[in-house]
């Protein structure tokens, strides 16, 4: 929009290797257009699950990569708090190796019961310090488009890490029924924040009208800012916010970082549920024993697996 019209999003193509995936795909998604109620916060682990419905969640999981890996009981607590979850959007993986995620997956589904598979970006940033962003997904009730899977191009280097954007469908139903919808996986620089904050209006935007045209565009992530200051991504008519009112998502619970937007009335299959996931006090953590696992909270929500939120057919988009 308007001041950044030099700011160019297109597709990273997986088959060069900037996005590492696995096999698969979808076909022919549906999409809708109707009313959402508004976002709620409330804290502590997410209640019992509501019938037909997925939970989406962010964590940025603090430095992801071999020590977190090597610590039992720090594993213990990532896999526990990940099973809540449908899927997850995570941020810093940093590690050299590409075996962080599949070294995860295998721990989530070491109870036989389970069947978790990922997706993961290329590594980002200006500096030695490269990050990935990963989507960590349950089978069994999410399916991804994996030649969907992209991060946002950006020439002019106004974001220093670049959202990974994956496409969804939740498999609870009908394929001609089921919510589909778009994932904007974002951790903005703490140093760059109001800038790029400036640009996250565009991301929504053009991952809205890029060539899926999914209507459905849920940006989350480590926003580094509270609810109050988003710059012009708060600008957007009708964004909604699932953690506001100064609810902390850090895990010194000072500090509002995290969060889940999309557009009210473009996303009515948000069921009102979602918050902040505090599993310090779900695993009666000390405050030292939660940071090894990370300095950030989940936070997550609830949306209906029925495209326009609830069973029937769809409304023919104009």
């Amino acid at each position: 929009m308007k001041k950044l019209m030099s700011l160019a999003f297109a597709v990273i193509a997986a088959v060069i290797g900037y996005v590492v995936v696995q096999n698969g795909g979808l076909k022919n998604l549906p999409i809708n257009l109707g009313s959402a109620p508004p976002a709620t916060n409330p804290a502590g682990p997410p209640p019992p699950r509501a019938t037909d419905t997925i939970r989406v969640a962010t964590w940025n999981i603090q430095v992801f990569g071999e020590s977190k890996l090597a610590d039992a009981a720090v594993m213990n607590v990532i896999v526990k708090v990940l099973r809540n979850f449908d899927v997850v959007a995570i941020q810093e993986v940093r590690a050299q190796s590409q075996d962080i995620l599949p070294q995860l997956v295998a721990m989530l589904n070491a109870d036989g019961r389970s069947h978790y598979d990922y997706v993961i970006g290329p590594r980002l940033g200006r500096t030695n310090s490269k990050e990935q962003y990963a989507f960590v997904f349950d089978l069994a009730s999410i399916e991804v488009d994996r030649n969907q899977l992209y991060t946002i191009n950006d020439p002019d280097d106004l974001l220093h890490r670049e959202p990974l954007v994956g496409w969804f469908r939740a498999r609870s139903t009908s394929p001609q029924q089921a919510f589909t919808f778009s994932l904007v996986n974002v951790h903005t620089d703490p140093d760059e924040v109001d800038r790029e904050l400036d640009v996250l209006d565009d991301v929504f935007f053009a991952v809205r009208d890029d060539q899926r045209r999914e209507d459905d565009v849920i940006l989350l992530g480590d926003f580094n800012v509270n609810d109050k200051h988003l710059g012009q991504l708060g600008q957007i008519s009708g964004l909604a916010r699932v953690v506001s009112n100064n609810t902390p998502t850090n895990t010194k619970q000072n500090a509002q970082y995290d969060n889940i937007f999309f557009h009210s009335v473009a996303t009515p299959e948000y069921t009102g549920r979602g918050g902040v996931y505090d599993f310090l006090r779900e695993f009666n953590l000390t405050v030292d024993q939660a940071l090894k696992v990370s300095d950030h909270f989940p936070v997550w929500a609830e949306f209906s697996v029925f495209e326009g939120g609830l069973p029937g057919p769809l409304a023919a988009r104009p």
